[in-house]
């Protein structure tokens, strides 16, 4: 990814912003040397969901592996976030806990046991803020609150960023579940690829391509599919998943 320092912010939200009355101070670090890094997109894909982010839509970001899904959404949404765009001021990221989907089977508390499952995270805002306690204090500050699928039900989640994250490992019947959990001035960025899924069942494998049909219908989403040359995350990488597809196989 590259970096400049100019912050973006998104035009729709702010209209609608000065048009409720309602906008925010935005969050305010007195850490000092917190200073977020702004991202600027590499590939076509990328600059269509920047694009897509900046006009206040909903996106379902699918692809390969190393293309920066997880990326884009969480360095957006920070960034809106910290720049004032709007009435959102928390960012809820939302995974499931396969293999086990028993969180009964991790050792010590629910905090604990989710922990494992946000390392991405830690690493992502480490580069983004090029401290490694930065993750730490984005949820200090409430700005950030990780939430297993398992724990979802009977939450409403309102004025917030959801990231979806993994969406491959989800049944649908999960996914069901998150999505009826927004509530009202949310923004919602699905991240995933059914070809990494992690799920044994067929049927639990279908899931998700049909939880995107649906979503497909929705006026409010964009839908970007990550391919070959999207991927960023090194040329190893790059080359390995090619020759990966070249010769069929998946795993």
């Amino acid at each position: 990814m590259e970096y400049n320092t100019q912050s973006r912010l998104t035009k729709r939200e702010k209209r609608i912003a000065r048009q409720n009355g309602d906008t925010q101070e935005g969050l305010t670090f007195k850490t000092q040397n917190f200073n977020l890094k702004h991202v600027n997109p590499l590939t076509e894909n990328q600059r269509i969901a920047f694009d897509a982010f900046d006009d206040g839509k909903h996106l379902m970001l699918h692809g390969m592996a190393g293309t920066g899904k997880t990326f884009i959404a969480l360095s957006k949404t920070i960034d809106a976030l910290m720049s004032n765009t709007g009435v959102q001021n928390k960012i809820y990221i939302v995974r499931s806990v396969v293999p086990t989907r028993d969180m009964g089977f991790l050792p010590g508390n629910q905090k604990e046991k989710m922990k494992v499952y946000e390392a991405p995270y830690y690493a992502i805002c480490t580069e983004l803020f090029d401290r490694s306690d930065a993750y730490e204090i984005l949820k200090q500050k409430n700005a950030i609150e990780f939430i297993s699928t398992s724990f979802i039900r009977g939450i409403t989640m309102n004025n917030c960023y959801v990231i979806v994250d993994e969406v491959n490992n989800m049944t649908f019947h999960e996914l069901d579940s998150v999505i009826t959990r927004i509530g009202k001035g949310c923004r919602v960025l699905f991240c995933g690829d059914f070809r990494q899924s992690d799920l044994t069942k067929e049927q639990e494998r279908n899931g998700l391509k049909d939880f995107m049909k649906i979503v497909g219908k929705l006026n409010d989403f964009v839908h970007v599919d990550f391919l070959e040359q999207d991927i960023v995350r090194s040329k190893l990488v790059k080359e390995y998943i090619i020759a990966r597809q070249k010769l069929g196989l998946q795993p």
